[in-house]
């Protein structure tokens, strides 16, 4: 069954030490390479250029832990990768408690969770661990080994092009950077990999889909300074996947511009399954729609989640886990409101009259010869018509007439049989 596949992905992946760079994001690549063989794993060197951002040094952690007084061994980044803060400086050196207790980070309110800390540009080290631990902490001196290492390297990312009968595109985005954490990190890249997979089978596609997996920010900043200007020419829809493996709610952040063919369908598709789900504003952004939305890139990019980042209390902590917070029954339900959403893009079309002010319509039997009062098929037909002006899609034609979906494209079938409407892209 799909929504175990996923599952059993997610728990494949989840441990493997993700950062920006380094061995566990292309560990991470090669396991989606497995499923869809077509993606291309490309790596731009370190300290490259990228707008207004340059590309950090490459990380990798071989161990790191902490032995406290009595000899034991505890922050054990090989039990929880958690427990390392992102970036960190090499160390090995033995310094107090008084010490240790500045490099330190834990939740109070959270007393049981490992918080995930990073520190990828400005170089310093540190260990989380759970508040109850850390209050348990005795006093004396404590040996810190950090064996990491920065090297120039590259960043790597995933790039899944899969050809249409168009060149206009469908665009999707994940980040493979968080570690070990399951509702905000792997389940959108984990969904992400068999929504391309289930794309590559649909048969007479009509738009081209460009589906990428990148580390959040820097990495959404370098694929979109390699690529932006195709992308600003060919995209017409756009989702950034986080967040989207939990059974809670729904959630819908729109694009920086509210009014996208992404947010249409979206929304569409929300109202159509009647799902209940939480609407932020553009304000409430987080992850990577805040690069692809941002000005002068300007692309329709919005995002369908479950529990969004920042807002549920595992968030970004060792209690976001696999099996509490994501399920195959969340993930599972994400996947099919995704197919929904990319169903309905195939058939949204933008029809546009080729006929100047009303065709005659008694000549093609599509008006009665002899006015009726309330004849509303006809005026329905018409009001559809009417905005078939090449910029509005089926689903806004939709919402202007106040019809189902389905009237709209019965309508729209009869009206491009009888050549009064062509499409456009």
């Amino acid at each position: 069954m799909k929504n175990i596949k996923i599952y059993n992905f997610a728990k494949k992946i989840f441990n493997y030490p993700r950062s920006i760079t380094g061995s566990g994001v292309r560990k991470t690549l090669k396991e989606i390479k497995k499923i869809v063989p077509e993606i291309k794993i490309i790596s731009v060197k370190s300290n490259s250029k990228v707008f207004d951002w340059t590309i950090p040094k490459e990380w990798n952690v071989k161990k790191a832990f902490i032995i406290d007084p009595e000899g034991k061994k505890i922050c054990d980044f090989n039990e929880n990768n958690l427990h390392l803060m992102g970036y960190s400086t090499p160390v090995n050196k033995i310094i107090s408690k008084n010490d240790l207790e500045k490099n330190l980070y834990s939740l109070p309110r959270q007393p049981n969770a490992i918080p995930y800390i990073t520190s990828y540009y400005k170089k310093n080290w540190g260990f989380s661990l759970t508040h109850r631990e850390r209050i348990k902490l005795k006093k004396g001196n404590y040996k810190i080994l950090i064996d990491t290492n920065f090297k120039n390297g590259v960043l790597n990312y995933g790039e899944i092009i899969i050809p249409g009968k168009t060149e206009k595109e469908v665009f999707f985005s994940s980040y493979i950077c968080h570690p070990s954490l399951a509702n905000n990190e792997i389940s959108g890249p984990s969904l992400l990999t068999f929504l391309a997979d289930y794309i590559k089978k649909i048969k007479n596609r009509r738009y081209t889909y460009r589906i990428i997996f990148v580390p959040e920010t820097i990495g959404s900043v370098t694929y979109l300074s390699k690529n932006y200007k195709k992308m600003k020419k060919n995209i017409r829809y756009g989702f950034n996947l986080s967040c989207v493996g939990d059974e809670r709610a729904y959630s819908f952040i729109p694009s920086r511009n509210k009014n996208t063919l992404s947010d249409k369908v979206s929304l569409n598709i929300l109202s159509k399954k009647k799902i209940i789900f939480k609407e932020y504003s553009w304000n409430s952004r987080g992850s990577d729609e805040r690069q692809y939305c941002s000005p002068g890139i300007d692309l329709p990019v919005c995002s369908v989640l479950r529990s969004k980042f920042g807002e549920y209390k595992e968030y970004h902590t060792s209690l976001d886990k696999l099996g509490t917070v994501v399920t195959a029954k969340g993930l599972s339900q994400s996947f099919d409101l995704y197919t929904e959403i990319i169903k309905q893009i195939e058939k949204n079309i933008i029809p546009k009259s080729k006929i100047l002010c009303e065709p005659q319509m008694g000549k093609r039997q599509l008006y009665h010869s002899i006015s009726i009062k309330n004849s509303h098929s006809t005026k329905d037909m018409m009001n559809v018509l009417t905005y078939s002006d090449g910029n509005n899609s089926i689903i806004d034609i939709a919402n202007l007439c106040k019809l189902d979906l389905k009237k709209v494209k019965h309508y729209i079938k009869i009206l491009k049989k009888n050549k009064l409407i062509e499409f456009v892209d």
